[in-house]
């Protein structure tokens, strides 16, 4: 079923307005006038708050998984979350092992699983010398 979040104050790339953010199944579909919405939306009136959209740091370190007592998953994306960021992408060599392989990635997902308030990515390392054997498999 869709919701609808109402403000006074939607930022949009054509200023801020009154409008409403139409979210089906999790994703936003469509930023437009209340009268436009489909009749059986839920609505959620927000009044004179802010709707914006969410921040993305490209350049965070995840130190989870072998560094988590540094930053794991749970901390760095609930500070994320509080400050109004919903996507992190990480950074390859901090944690153990670094993000450099397929086996690497996927033991970074691993451990990020059910631990994280925002969306995350992660860069792929490159550890000299290249071997594109290692490289090429990330890009997939």
């Amino acid at each position: 079923m869709a919701q609808a979040f109402l403000s006074n104050r939607v930022v949009t790339p054509h200023g801020t307005q009154p409008a409403a953010l139409l979210v089906e199944a999790g994703r936003i579909r469509a930023i437009c006038r209340a009268s436009e919405l489909p009749a059986d939306t839920i609505l959620h009136d927000c009044g004179n708050d802010a709707i914006l959209p969410g921040l993305v740091d490209t350049h965070v370190h995840i130190n989870q998984p072998g560094r988590t007592e540094w930053e794991g998953f749970r901390t760095a994306t609930r500070a994320a979350a509080a400050g109004g960021f919903t996507t992190l992408v990480d950074m390859p060599l901090n944690c153990l092992p670094a993000t450099t392989t397929v086996v690497a990635l996927e033991t970074k997902r691993a451990a990020a699983r059910n631990q994280c308030r925002v969306d995350w990515a992660a860069w792929g390392g490159v550890a000299f010398p290249a071997r594109a054997s290692t490289v090429d498999p990330l890009t997939r």
